[in-house]
C-alpha cells in the first residue's frame, strides 16, 4: 500500500536540503554532535509556525505526538531545552541564507524588465518582554525590535531582511540594503538621506518619497496638471545646495515636486527623480506603499512573531527569519494549488490540516466514505455454523479424574 505525505510534508518539499547542508557547514552550525541537528530545528520551528504554537513546550508535546510522521520527513520530535539552545546558539546565517534562497525561488516566476521592478522600503516593530533588555531596549521599560524589509508588491514577497533593535534608525539599515540597479525604489519620511538618496540616484534607480512639510524646494518649471485630479501642481527645480554646516548637498541634480490632496484632505509633496513620467503615475507609485503595511498586517496576524520563544538577539532574529521563511513556502503551495482565492483562508486550511495524510490540492474534496464489508445472509451464516467443527464433549469420568487432578 502506497503511503500518503502529509501537508506538512507537501509544504516542504521546496526546500532546498542541499543547501541547508551546505550552510550547516559553512557556518558551522552542528559543532556540538549532542546538539540539535539542523534540520530538525528548522522542520521545528515552521511547525509551529503552520500550527500557530506559541510556547516550547507546546512544539515539543505536539511534536512528540507525531513522531512516527516526522520519521519520513528525515527529523525528529525535540524537547524544550533542545530547542531553547538551538535558538539561542546556531547561527543566525544559517535561516537567512535560506530565506534568501527561497526568496530567489519565489522571484523566479514574476521576472520582469528591470525598469518595472518597483521596491518597497518599510519596517515593523514588534515588542519583546522585559528579559531582552540587554539588546534591545527602546526606551524606559520598553524592550522591541524592528525587520526592516525590501518588498516586492508585483510577486507579493520580501526579496530582504535585516532584524535589529527597536532603536535602530531606518535609514542607517536602508544604508547596509543591497542596491538593485534601475529598480524603483518607493518609501516614506522614516528614510529622509540625501546622500543615500544620491547613491540610489547614482545607480540609475527611480526614487518615489516624500517631502518634510519645511523642506525648501527651487522651482525652475511648472509643468500643467490634469484638470480635475488630485494632482495640484507638478514642478521642477533642486532641494537646497548647501546643508547645515555648509555642506554640499549631494542630491543636486534636477528634481521633481508633485502636490496630491487625499482622502482626509491632507496635502503630500512627493518626490521624485524621474522627470519623464507623468505626475499621476507617480502618485499612484507612490500609493502603492500600502501594500507592504498590508503584509506586514497579514504576517502580523498569520503567523507567529507576537510572541517570542527565547529572549537573547539571536532567537529572535531566528524567529522572524523562520516565520518568513513559512510566508514563502505558504506563497509557493498557493501559487501551485489555487484550491482557495485568498491567502489567509489558504492558510488557515493548512494549519486546520497539517499532519493529515492528505495531498494540499485536495484539502477541500470529500473524501468518500470507507466501503462497508458485505455481510453473509441468514442462509449463509446457518451454512458457516453447520460446516464449523464442533466441540467433543467429556465423558462422566474423563470429567471425574480431570476435578480429581
Amino acid at each position: 500500500m502506497q503511503r500518503q505525505n502529509t501537508v506538512f510534508q507537501g509544504l516542504l518539499k521546496p526546500v532546498p536540503w542541499a543547501v541547508v547542508d551546505r550552510l550547516v557547514e559553512r557556518y558551522g552550525a552542528e559543532r556540538d554532535p549532542r546538539g540539535l541537528k539542523t534540520k530538525a530545528h528548522l522542520v521545528a520551528l515552521l511547525y509551529a509556525q503552520f500550527g500557530g504554537l506559541r510556547s516550547l513546550r507546546e512544539i515539543e508535546t505536539s511534536l512528540r505526538s507525531h513522531a512516527g510522521k516526522l520519521y519520513h520527513l528525515g527529523s525528529c520530535a525535540v524537547s524544550k531545552s533542545a530547542l531553547a539552545t538551538a535558538n539561542a546558539s546556531r547561527p543566525f546565517g544559517v535561516f537567512a541564507d535560506l530565506l534568501s534562497a527561497l526568496m530567489a525561488q519565489l522571484q523566479r516566476g514574476y521576472r520582469r524588465k528591470i525598469g518595472d521592478c518597483v521596491r518597497l522600503i518599510d519596517s515593523t516593530s514588534v515588542r519583546l518582554s522585559g528579559l531582552s533588555g540587554e539588546w534591545a531596549t527602546f526606551s524606559a521599560g520598553v524592550c522591541g525590535a524592528r525587520a526592516h524589509i525590501i518588498y516586492d508588491p508585483d510577486a507579493d514577497q520580501p526579496l530582504y531582511l535585516m532584524v535589529s533593535a527597536a532603536n535602530l534608525n531606518d535609514i542607517t539599515a536602508a544604508k547596509a540594503m543591497p542596491i538593485e540597479p534601475g529598480a524603483s525604489y518607493v518609501f516614506d519620511l522614516g528614510y529622509y538621506d540625501y546622500g543615500w538618496w544620491a547613491k540610489l540616484h547614482q545607480a540609475r534607480c527611480r526614487i518615489v518619497t516624500r517631502l518634510k512639510a519645511n523642506t525648501p524646494f527651487a522651482t525652475l518649471e511648472d509643468r500643467p496638471v490634469p484638470a480635475g485630479s488630485s494632482i495640484l501642481n507638478d514642478r521642477i527645480g533642486r532641494l537646497p545646495l548647501r546643508l547645515a554646516a555648509s555642506r554640499n548637498n549631494p542630491m543636486s541634480d534636477l528634481v521633481r515636486e508633485i502636490r496630491v490632496a487625499i482622502e482626509t484632505g491632507r496635502t503630500l509633496r512627493i518626490f521624485t527623480n524621474d522627470l519623464r513620467a507623468s505626475a499621476q503615475e507617480i502618485a499612484d507609485l507612490y500609493k502603492r506603499r500600502w501594500a507592504i503595511e498590508l503584509f506586514f498586517r497579514w504576517v502580523k496576524q498569520t503567523l507567529k512573531i507576537g510572541r517570542f520563544l527565547g529572549t537573547s538577539e539571536n532567537a529572535v532574529r531566528i524567529q522572524i527569519a523562520a516565520a518568513l521563511i513559512a510566508f514563502v513556502l505558504l506563497r509557493l503551495a498557493h501559487d501551485a494549488n489555487r484550491i482557495v482565492d485568498s491567502p489567509l483562508a489558504f492558510a488557515r486550511l493548512i494549519r486546520a490540516n497539517l499532519m493529515h495524510r492528505r495531498s494540499i490540492g485536495e484539502l477541500l474534496q470529500t473524501s468518500p466514505p470507507p466501503t462497508p464489508e458485505p455481510q453473509p445472509t441468514l442462509f449463509e451464516f446457518a451454512a458457516l455454523a453447520a460446516r464449523a467443527p464442533r466441540p467433543r464433549r467429556k465423558s462422566p469420568a474423563h470429567a471425574a479424574m480431570a476435578r480429581a487432578a
